[in-house]
């Protein structure tokens, strides 16, 4: 897909169609309006006929509109004018991709950028437009022998700028939304991929070539015996029972020879059969998707690549298995972790945790300015938060303040828990120096109170995104979060700087 930001009047675009808004109840955008006035309310009459109401998710085609220099124009739904926000102006975005997408047009020009979204700016509009279109039209058919191919699909769109002051600011907007775009692309191919495919040496494998694609990309794969001399006898545990090899991936963007790195540590669990504590057959299908939080690493890298940040951006993914065999872990074993602590393993489906705790451990030796784990990690957070938000804890206010405004500007939203001390109550254990879980009452926060653990040594965050990496149903798939959010907040940080 090709996207440029362009101005100028609807009527003398010459292109296969044209998108603009209306509003309920049959009130024209002014783009709309344009239209209408050079074609002597051609528009006006039709919608006043009933032809379209203005409703979020109504769409009409116009063919032949008369003094006008398109093919077609494509009225969409906007709802109520100044009811307008961000969930219901992606879905306006999302209408128009899905629709130009299935009749047809392989380019249009979009008038729909330069709507106007309570609190939101024309760099906000076009780089969500963007990333929009792009989600709406992903599609994961790569393992299937007939594809289901759109005959024209749609090639280009240019966002429509209401004056050429914003052009260059637009054209920005263009190439975040973009990068972000093939960021999550990357996170969803990754996370929608089988775990007979996606293994770890194949997750290894494509950490490589993002290095061999990007110059500014360096990449460092740790074995089992690497790993072994390190102590990583947590994560270690955890692979003992796959016949597949673990892998320590660790990615390198290099922006700014000067600062410390910011290092983002994602769970890259390929496949959770739960080891021993064996998990229901119901949806276990869906357990490919528990490398989602190094998917997003991957995404993220891949991302600031493209924008060429000048951050310093460490992505680590310890990456395994967690399956049932004579060598895996059993409940009551205690096991060594990198830091020295030992961890009684009550349950052996609280596997993500003890991979995280030795790559937390591993993140100290890059003196980073802040570390930042992403993992499919408890089911209860997705009773206390669903599938919309993503959990959020922290040993640092500024940080999880930081986050939480990223998540709010890129529309990848987190919602911050506590982590008072007393949690770490629920942690005790007569053998060890930690139990890996803490009961059923606040399961979300004493995973996060376990790693807390292993993060006293610099400024840290968390995000669960067991709630919000996939979606199940018939909407099943990868939804690629929160690779919006981190880079965002990338972002942020280099306008800061």
């Amino acid at each position: 897909m090709e996207f440029t930001a362009k101005s100028g009047n609807p009527e003398k675009q010459r292109t296969a169609c044209i998108v603009v808004g209306v509003f309920e109840p049959r009130r024209l955008s002014p783009a709309a309006e344009r239209l209408d006035q050079v074609s002597d309310g051609f528009i006006s009459n039709l919608i006043r006929r009933g032809d379209l109401e203005g409703k979020i998710g109504q769409t009409l085609l116009l063919h032949n509109v008369p003094n006008t220099l398109c093919d077609r124009i494509l009225l969409i739904g906007c709802g109520r004018e100044r009811e307008l926000h961000d969930a219901q102006y992606r879905k306006i975005i999302a209408t128009a991709a899905t629709t130009l997408n299935d009749i047809g047009a392989m380019e249009a020009v979009c008038y729909l950028t330069e709507l106007h979204v309570k609190g939101r700016d024309n760099h906000w509009n076009v780089r969500q437009a963007v990333e929009t279109v792009e989600n709406s039209l992903y599609s994961f058919d790569q393992l299937k022998s007939k594809k289901d191919t759109t005959r024209r699909p749609l090639r280009k769109i240019v966002m429509s700028v209401a004056s050429r002051r914003e052009l260059q600011d637009s054209e920005d907007a263009v190439t975040e939304g973009y990068a972000i775009a093939q960021g999550v692309k990357l996170a969803k191919d990754l996370g929608n991929l089988p775990g007979n495919i996606c293994t770890p040496s194949y997750l290894a494998e494509q950490a490589l070539a993002l290095a061999h694609q990007y110059d500014s990309i360096d990449t460092e794969i740790l074995e089992q015996k690497d790993m072994e001399q390190l102590g990583m006898g947590a994560l270690l545990s955890v692979a003992k029972g796959s016949r597949q090899p673990p892998k320590l991936i660790c990615m390198r963007h290099t922006g700014n020879g000067k600062d410390k790195p910011i290092v983002l540590v994602g769970k890259g669990l390929t496949f959770d059969a739960g080891g021993i504590s064996l998990k229901p057959a119901a949806a276990m299908d869906e357990m490919k998707y528990d490398m989602c939080g190094g998917a997003s690493v991957f995404g993220v890298m891949r991302a600031v690549a493209e924008l060429k940040l000048p951050l310093n951006i460490i992505g680590v993914v310890p990456a395994s298995e967690n399956l049932p065999d004579g060598a895996a872990n059993k409940p009551g074993d205690v096991v060594t972790s990198m830091s020295g602590q030992t961890i009684e393993i009550l349950n052996t489906d609280a596997e993500g945790r003890l991979i995280l705790c030795d790559a937390l451990s591993y993140a100290e030796k890059y003196e980073p300015e802040a570390v930042i784990d992403i993992a499919t990690l408890t089911g209860a957070c997705v009773i206390a938060l669903g599938k919309h938000a993503s959990g959020l804890l922290s040993n640092h206010s500024p940080l999880a303040h930081d986050l939480l405004n990223a998540g709010k500007s890129s529309g990848d939203r987190a919602w911050e828990l506590p982590l008072w001390e007393e949690y770490n109550e629920q942690l005790k254990s007569p053998f060890a120096d930690l139990a890996n879980i803490g009961g059923r009452e606040g399961g979300a926060i004493t995973a996060a109170a376990f790693l807390s653990n292993f993060t006293k040594k610099y400024d840290w965050a968390h995000l669960d995104i067991a709630g919000s990496a996939w979606l199940g149903g018939d909407k099943k798939g990868a939804t690629g979060r929160p690779v919006p959010l981190l880079t965002q907040y990338l972002l942020d940080r280099c306008k800061e700087k």
